[in-house]
């Protein structure tokens, strides 16, 4: 069974860090785009980070600077290192993976996505 598996949230202060873990069971993710996506309480879900099956990045301006999205592909992984965390920043995030038609692809719409994570919570309070 095909499956990805979210890991490493949790509480964290205002300035703090947190690193995510999305780890694929059933599947090889270097053949996948991976998106990191969030959903705040009364919110829509948002896309945060992206990476290629190639590697090419791309965050929204909401979080440049601070997240960043890396690719481990010995472990069947992809990580996200979130810096300078903030309040708006509460929300739980969710990873998903879409099989790549070119290594510098990334898709930024949540539809386009074959798998889905369980989602794994962060909150930002002090």
């Amino acid at each position: 069974q095909s499956q990805l598996v979210e890991s490493g949230g949790g509480l964290v202060q205002p300035g703090g860090s947190l690193r995510l873990s999305c780890a694929a069971f059933g599947f090889t993710l270097d053949s996948y785009a991976i998106g990191w996506f969030r959903q705040a309480p009364g919110k829509e879900r948002e896309g945060v980070s992206y990476i290629s099956s190639g590697g090419a990045t791309y965050y929204p301006g909401s979080v440049k600077g601070r997240f960043t999205v890396s690719r481990d592909n010995a472990k069947n992984t992809v990580l996200l290192e979130m810096n300078s965390l903030k309040s708006e920043d509460t929300a739980v995030y969710y990873c998903a993976a879409k099989r790549a038609l070119y290594r510098t692809t990334y898709y930024l719409e949540s539809s386009e996505y074959d798998y889905w994570g369980q989602g794994t919570q962060v909150t930002v309070s002090s």
